[in-house]
């Protein structure tokens, strides 16, 4: 038999419903309805506002679903001379780059609050606040996971068959994969995998970034703003070894958990990332990725539904993941340690 909402949970309910109106200025929240872009930058800015992530990296409302890339940055020098009495001075055209365009797949965020929930939550007075806040960071953390984990958009998404997100978008990691796979080592001299540790095809995790780096253009490799972001697992593997050769000296160890055995890697800023693949390492800059959204493609509706003891809050919108400048990115996947 389907419930009903308390009537504490019920005024709350009414309460979300008017906040979510008056942020969105609607009428009803209860009808679909388009987010004006101006307030669509605004609850995107929340939602960056939730990850550190998302924070360093570029994430902008465009206007087409298709278009050209919003960054594309210098891809060498623009310096030179010329002999004016012999020829004419020629711009030189350095953002030039074989795949410069991006596309945005339609992408769903939709929540479903059971009445229990609405009802033990009701004694907060900022309910609504911090529903809006629960929800804004799990979307944020959807986006990074589809960013690191996206391989294809599916007509229809299927969680249990793709618990990663894999099926909504295709993530940076894929567009590497797919456009520069010069530029993604995936195996070293054993099919299948890149081994790390004594004996394997890089001796320590500095070889390794070091290796990865060589694969950025040349033109980029030396611009300063080179970063590495490395999966948990190969960072743990090297704190385990600092550990089992200092973690006995009290000094020595305090200075580990500080620097948390994460600040240079090949001679780069090296960083971990929530669902950043435990077995890769990537080396790029922070505004050398992207996440585009439609900023006229935001709608919304929050729905009562008795019939599954519910309320219902959805989302949509057009968004997409870019890569600004290819020759900028570098991967090194399936690397797998070598056990003593």
């Amino acid at each position: 038999m389907a419930q009903s909402l308390s009537a504490f949970g019920a005024k709350m309910y009414a309460e979300l419903q008017l906040a979510i109106a008056e942020t969105y200025g609607v009428v009803l929240a209860r009808k679909m309805f388009n987010v004006e872009p101006s307030i669509a930058q605004e609850l995107n800015d929340a939602i960056t506002a939730k990850s550190d992530f998302l924070l360093r990296i570029n994430v902008i409302g465009v206007s087409e679903i298709k278009g050209q890339k919003v960054f594309l940055g210098v891809s060498g020098p623009v310096t030179g001379r010329t002999n004016t009495s012999a020829k004419d001075r020629e711009a030189k055209d350095a953002s030039a780059l074989d795949a410069n365009t991006y596309e945005l797949s339609s992408t769903e965020s939709d929540v479903g609050l059971p009445y229990a929930k609405i009802d033990a939550w009701a004694k907060f007075p900022d309910f609504h606040q911090k529903y809006s806040a629960a929800v804004q960071k799990q979307i944020a953390l959807d986006r990074i996971m589809v960013g690191f984990h996206g391989t294809h958009a599916a007509p229809q998404t299927d969680i249990a068959a793709f618990p990663m997100l894999q099926d909504v978008n295709k993530g940076w990691l894929q567009i590497a994969r797919e456009q520069i796979p010069s530029q993604v080592l995936t195996e070293g001299d054993v099919a299948g995998k890149v081994l790390l540790g004594a004996g394997g095809d890089y001796a320590n995790l500095d070889a390794l970034v070091h290796d990865t780096k060589q694969m950025v253009d040349e033109r980029l490799r030396d611009g300063g703003d080179l970063i590495a972001i490395i999966g948990s697992d190969l960072l743990a593997a090297d704190k385990a070894k600092l550990y089992a050769k200092q973690g006995d000296v009290p000094t020595e160890k305090e200075r580990i958990e500080e620097a948390q055995v994460i600040a240079t890697y090949g001679g780069l800023p090296s960083f971990s990332f929530p669902f950043f693949p435990v077995d890769t390492v990537v080396v790029t800059s922070f505004d050398n990725l992207s996440l585009y959204y439609q900023d006229t493609s935001w709608r919304k509706q929050t729905i009562d539904n008795p019939r599954r003891s519910r309320v219902e809050d959805y989302n949509s919108r057009n968004e997409g993941y870019v890569i600004e400048q290819l020759e900028k990115f570098a991967m090194t996947e399936n690397v797998e340690l070598v056990t003593p």
